[in-house]
């Protein structure tokens, strides 16, 4: 499968990453002129070359959606298949960009990508042999999750693409958290992450739901049943992470309203 990545930002890259680790046939092109190096696997270029692509993934800032358009007509052929990783850059103004195409599927991932563990929101239009195609290109890079609306991916965006941030928030004030009881602070850091990671891994391999797995983890009266008590008392943890996905969620709406104006 030949490959154009047209803007090899963060996220671009770590897409890059783990196609280059998986063992898919690829034979992958950057075009990106603020990128000076990218593994010897690939191949940096400035200028789109005058070949045929399978897949184009437009990786870009969306407000150069329009410029960017031109330089990619010879690249976006009936035959090609193009990825948009562009937030709130929607279908319809993607196939006005490019009326000739294989199918358009809108990605959102995030930056796990790069080891195999990004979910994956994914819509589109397209033949059911070219969803298989993309499902099967994406499943190096994580877990493919097809939507059944194209505004779902403000939800998802809010969830999956913004989620690990607030992640990172979690293990910071967890840490934090250690600290203040006493722990020396680099040391509660290290604690805070490897206990993040552990019961991350433990619940992405126990098939059973989260809530189970704490309600395992509390003995009646005991030092988890404490704390637990802070964070549910009037759902507080329940409301603080509803209210922050639900921003996130309506900024990405907004965003996708300022690019229907713009096209």
């Amino acid at each position: 499968m030949n490959i154009l990545i047209f803007g090899c930002g963060n996220m671009g890259g770590a897409m890059l990453a783990g196609w280059l680790a998986s063992d898919l046939a690829l034979t992958i092109t950057v075009v990106d002129p603020a990128v000076h190096e990218v593994p010897t696997e690939a191949r940096l270029l400035r200028q789109v070359p005058a070949e045929h692509f399978d897949v184009v993934l437009l990786g870009i800032k969306p407000q150069l959606l329009g410029e960017a358009a031109p330089m990619l007509a010879s690249a976006v052929t009936p035959g090609t298949v193009l990825l948009s990783v562009l937030a709130g850059a929607e279908l319809a103004s993607l196939a006005g960009h490019f009326p000739v195409n294989g199918g358009i599927v809108r990605v959102m991932p995030n930056l796990a990508a790069a080891i195999g563990k990004a979910p994956i929101g994914l819509f589109g239009k397209m033949s059911d042999a070219v969803r298989d195609q993309v499902t099967r290109l994406m499943a190096p890079l994580g877990t493919p999750e097809w939507l059944a609306r194209e505004d779902d991916l403000d939800a998802v965006t809010a969830l999956a693409g913004s989620g690990p941030a607030f992640v990172y928030r979690l293990i910071d004030a967890v840490a934090d958290g250690g600290a203040a009881l006493g722990l020396d602070p680099a040391q509660a850091q290290r604690l805070a992450l490897s206990m993040v990671e552990g019961a991350a891994l433990l619940a992405a391999a126990a098939g059973e739901p989260p809530a189970e797995l704490a309600r395992r983890v509390t003995s009646p009266g005991g030092t988890t049943a404490a704390g637990l008590a802070v964070l549910d008392a009037d759902g507080a943890l329940q409301r603080l992470v509803a209210a922050t996905l639900k921003a996130a969620a309506e900024r990405g709406a907004e965003l996708a309203a300022a690019a229907r104006q713009q096209s």
